[in-house]
């Protein structure tokens, strides 16, 4: 655990520059720990850029922001092959990096890319690659994909296919700030402070893949890899375990929901300063991990029922293990 005070530093200073999002912040860490992508879905204005620019700025990496548009191309963020002239007026083709080749990855409005520009995005968040002119590039050992999406204005914009969809590990949604924290949020922004500076905390990066090795060893018990997988199949066999979710969920988590929910898990332990993974750290991440992989039913949405909704009766349902 000798690392883990850097990550609390990091959390504190992100923290400091983004108010009233405590628990948003801990779950993108916690992805960030357990190395995977996050889609960040909240009304305009309730600070997703801001979290994902406070992070940048305490972490030794390089930032990226996409602003994806219904004319974007899939070169405009993969990079393309560019005919370049030497000095002594020779051609050649040199491949000039698009911005999908930074350390953190802000996708912002996500939904609005066009399929193919989607498609090209799903190659570099799975694969850690991209194939531009018939040739592999790998991304940064460090690559973390952090989508925004406004859940209400859906004109003009392309729904996220659900390949992609289960590609991040975790769907966070950001809530309004309480009013002690919007004082204090105008108290900051009056006096000029910004999340970056000379004087910052920065973690490296060494330090953060140190990290991550002491979250993927910790320990977990086979009765909490029996607890994930028996959360999962719950999803796929709701009607064996409670009629409301028989008719709540007509679609259930893939296996990668299970090693979504393990790694997560794990990262949260972790961050909590525990040796070992256990049932209470699967349930909290268990909203964050499973919200975008169900698909609900016609009678849930006619009956105004959430995925929120559904996660919490699954909590109730299967059995903890003592």
């Amino acid at each position: 655990m000798a690392n883990r005070d850097g990550i609390l530093a990091l959390e504190q200073a992100v923290g400091a520059a983004v108010l009233g999002q405590s628990e948003v912040i801990h779950h993108v860490l916690v992805a960030l720990l357990a190395d995977g992508h996050v889609l960040l879905e909240s009304l305009p204005g309730l600070a997703k850029t801001r979290t994902v620019k406070a992070l940048a700025s305490h972490l030794a990496a390089t930032m990226s922001r996409i602003q994806f548009t219904p004319d974007l191309l899939p070169s405009d963020i993969t990079g393309a092959e560019v005919l370049q002239q030497d000095a002594d007026g020779r051609h050649h083709i040199e491949f000039q990096q698009g911005p999908l080749f930074g350390n953190l990855v802000l996708a912002d409005e996500i939904n609005r890319a066009p399929a193919k520009v989607q498609s090209a995005l799903l190659e570099a968040m799975e694969e850690r690659q991209i194939t531009v002119g018939g040739v592999t590039r790998p991304m940064p050992e460090l690559f973390m994909v952090l989508a925004t999406q406004n859940p209400i204005e859906q004109e003009g914009t392309y729904p996220l296919p659900e390949a992609q969809m289960d590609r991040f590990l975790m769907k966070i949604r950001l809530d309004y700030p309480g009013a002690e924290d919007e004082m204090a949020m105008l108290a900051l922004l009056r006096e000029g402070s910004s999340a970056s500076g000379a004087d910052a905390m920065r973690l490296s990066q060494e330090e953060l893949f140190a990290c991550r090795r002491e979250a993927e060893a910790l320990y977990v018990a086979p009765a909490v890899d029996r607890y994930v997988v028996d959360l999962v199949n719950a999803t796929r066999r709701p009607a064996d375990y409670d009629a409301d979710l028989g008719r709540w969920i007509q679609i259930g988590a893939s296996p990668r929901g299970a090693i979504s929910l393990d790694r997560a898990a794990r990262a949260h332990a972790w961050l909590a300063g525990a040796d070992f993974s256990s049932p209470d750290d699967v349930r909290a991440v268990a909203h964050a991990v499973l919200r975008h992989r169900l698909h609900l039913s016609y009678d849930a949405v006619a009956d105004g029922i959430t995925a929120e909704q559904v996660i919490d009766r699954l909590l109730d349902v299967v059995a903890v293990p003592a």
